[in-house]
């Protein structure tokens, strides 16, 4: 049984953990698009957090005009007592928009606004992709124990294996060997505590309200290496903890096309870089390139080789394809979408809350 710690705090699944956790001081975060909802992993994690009972749930929502009704309407039909914050409602956007804060819509600002509001509901926060089809009543304890033990950041982790295939391939094949490619050509401590992580890319998280009105996450996807660059300067290795959220079976993504892997390892390439830039580490593109190709592609290896081990159907040559991909991706980023931290914007949670209701008011009474 492995049982090894890492340079953060390492919390394992030995035999089916259920500690005892303050659930009862915690919101829980879900972002959700009106494409996502009434899907069977969507339904499954609301209905499991209605067990839960956490002390609050909170839909991040970002959808049509034309389907919000819908949506709001599938989310009541389920057994949880769930608000929905309409994240892109016109009243929302007017409202950013006095703050000099509107702008493009996506994950990051979604869950942005709710970690916002979730932050001023209670002293802990937990954030659950909706989208894990293998979501257990399990996972919002795990998360929050170790934030009733002093720790300010909880990242989750778990294994990507179904159908006889290994899954989490951007962060297989791009997040893990850049960053250890990072780590070849300089020794940084936020270098250490970026590769520091079982699942870099995991979207469940947790943390304490004080840490969470630091985050500054980019508008789109990067939400979770943002966050783990926010986390570094908040929290430290003596902060942080990650936990064995099992085996999670998850919705799975085209490589290229609009929205694909390559797109989001963009994303993704994007806010590591800015969080290196904004923590004050140098990078050499042309020569990290190189040194991300070598290494994924022996990561490749080990990867057929564990495949084999297990029985499990492996193809390295389309890795290989997707590495050469994802190279693409290792260059400089542009101009920074990051939204401030709530810490130091004047933004007021209750009202956007309320630009929410309203929203949705009128949308029911249409």
């Amino acid at each position: 049984m492995e049982y090894v710690q890492e340079r953060v705090a390492t919390l394992h699944d030995f035999d089916g953990a259920a500690p005892e956790a303050p659930v009862d001081r915690a919101t829980v975060v879900v972002p959700l698009t009106d494409r996502d909802h009434a899907s069977l992993a969507a339904e499954r994690v609301l209905s499991t957090l209605g067990k839960v009972e956490p002390e609050s749930v909170l839909v991040a929502l970002r959808a049509d005009e034309g389907k919000v009704g819908a949506v709001r309407e599938w989310v009541d039909s389920l057994d949880v007592d769930a608000d929905v914050l309409w994240c892109n409602a016109p009243t929302v956007r007017d409202l950013l928009g006095q703050h000099g804060l509107n702008g493009e819509a996506g994950k990051g600002r979604d869950v942005w606004l709710a970690l916002g509001v979730a932050a001023a509901r209670s002293d802990l926060v937990a954030v659950h992709d909706a989208d894990a089809t293998t979501y257990g009543p399990q996972h919002v304890p795990r998360l929050l124990f170790p934030l009733a033990r002093d720790y300010a950041f909880v990242k989750g982790y778990y294994a990507r294996v179904e159908n006889d295939r290994l899954y989490g391939r951007l962060c297989r094949l791009f997040y893990e060997p850049v960053v250890a490619a990072l780590a070849e050509a300089r020794g940084d401590p936020l270098v250490e505590y970026l590769g520091a992580f079982r699942y870099a890319l995991a979207g469940e998280f947790a943390a304490t309200s004080d840490l969470i009105r630091q985050l500054r996450p980019p508008r789109g996807w990067g939400l979770e290496v943002a966050t783990l660059g926010d986390a570094f300067r908040t929290a430290g290795f003596e902060g942080t903890a990650q936990v064995d959220l099992g085996i999670h079976e998850h919705d799975h993504r085209a490589v290229s096309g609009r929205g694909g892997l390559s797109d989001m390892a963009d994303e993704v390439a994007a806010a590591l870089f800015a969080a290196l830039d904004d923590g004050g580490v140098a990078v050499d593109y042309d020569g990290l390139r190189e040194r991300y190709r070598t290494i994924a592609r022996r990561l490749v290896d080990q990867y057929a080789a564990d495949a084999a081990f297990n029985g499990l159907d492996y193809d390295p040559a389309d890795e290989r394809r997707q590495v050469d991909a994802y190279a693409q991706s290792v260059r400089p980023p542009e101009s920074g979408d990051r939204l401030p931290a709530w810490a130091e914007t004047d933004l007021d949670p209750d009202a956007v809350c309320r630009a929410s209701r309203d929203a949705l008011t009128d949308v029911t009474n249409e």
